[in-house]
């Protein structure tokens, strides 16, 4: 297209821009097409922009309650790696039985040998939470011990609230368990694992007490009618001032102590219980 500007004959590409006179020499043709499929293509880019879809957001979760193994992990509870940071990220391929979904860098969610804590349970029916940090259209919930199919509960290809919990039967098993849990997402050809030990019907998998023993009337030492001279010692040197006689408290050889308005020396190195204050025990102490 040729029009007139100022007396100058200027050509048009076929965008519509002028395209420069230089000096009565011919626009090169190479040149006009280039910058037709330029200025085209500048106002086609808008609109493929404007119809990519956007990427779909990721759907992660985990057995929270009772803890499974990742979330261990992230509580501290066992010593981990990198699944301490990220315990709902266990994806893989549908049809695992793994701990870790196929991935070598969970691998440690398969090591039995690791002091994992199983929460005891008296067994029949058991609670099962999930929580989720991403939600994504579900297919269904399965649970498994030793291999097999115990459980499994349809959720209609819909989507989870922020958490879900079911019941499921333990179908009398006993003892030490290992319970594999699968979160089987609806539209996409990959599922979610989460491994949960249980001790179920009782059993001695959890870690003893602190809390020391009341001794009975039968385990207290008998009082004496006369008790031993105390001896002296070269390497524990009595307090110099006398403390106030408290339970649950290491006392050593030579320590003195003030109980009841009463001063009492250790002649007998112990720690101190409930029921073996100084006016019980006179073999563990003598009256100043």
């Amino acid at each position: 297209m040729i029009f007139t500007v100022m007396g100058s004959r200027r050509e048009l590409s076929a965008a519509g821009i002028p395209l420069p006179a230089m000096q009565g020499v011919p626009f090169p043709m190479s040149l006009k097409r280039k910058l037709s499929v330029t200025a085209a293509a500048a106002g086609i880019a808008p609109v493929l922009l404007a119809v990519l879809p956007a990427g779909q957001a990721s759907a992660h979760g985990y057995i929270s309650t009772p803890g499974s193994r990742q979330a261990q992990c992230a509580r501290g509870t066992v010593s981990c790696g990198s699944i301490k940071f990220e315990p709902q990220s266990v994806e893989g391929p549908k049809g695992l039985n793994s701990c870790n979904g196929g991935l070598s860098q969970f691998a440690e969610l398969n090591d039995d040998s690791k002091p994992w804590k199983p929460t005891s349970v008296s067994g029949g029916s058991v609670a099962f939470t999930w929580t989720f940090t991403a939600r994504h259209k579900t297919s269904n919930y399965q649970y498994f011990l030793n291999g097999k199919k115990i459980s499994e509960v349809d959720a209609g290809g819909q989507a989870p609230g922020a958490v879900e919990t079911h019941q499921v039967n333990l179908g009398g098993a006993t003892g030490r368990q290992k319970l594999l849990a699968v979160w089987n997402i609806a539209d996409t050809p990959m599922a979610f694992y989460s491994c949960v030990d249980l001790q179920i019907g009782g059993g001695g998998s959890n870690p003893p007490s602190t809390q020391q023993p009341t001794p009975t009337q039968t385990s207290s030492p008998k009082p004496t009618t006369s008790a031993p001279k105390p001896t002296t010692s070269t390497q524990q040197q009595p307090p110099a001032a006398a403390t106030d006689w408290k339970p649950d408290t290491y006392y050593p050889l030579g320590a003195e102590v003030t109980y009841q308005g009463t001063r009492y020396r250790i002649i007998q190195r112990h720690t101190s219980l409930t029921g073996w204050e100084p006016t019980a025990t006179p073999a563990l102490w003598q009256k100043l």
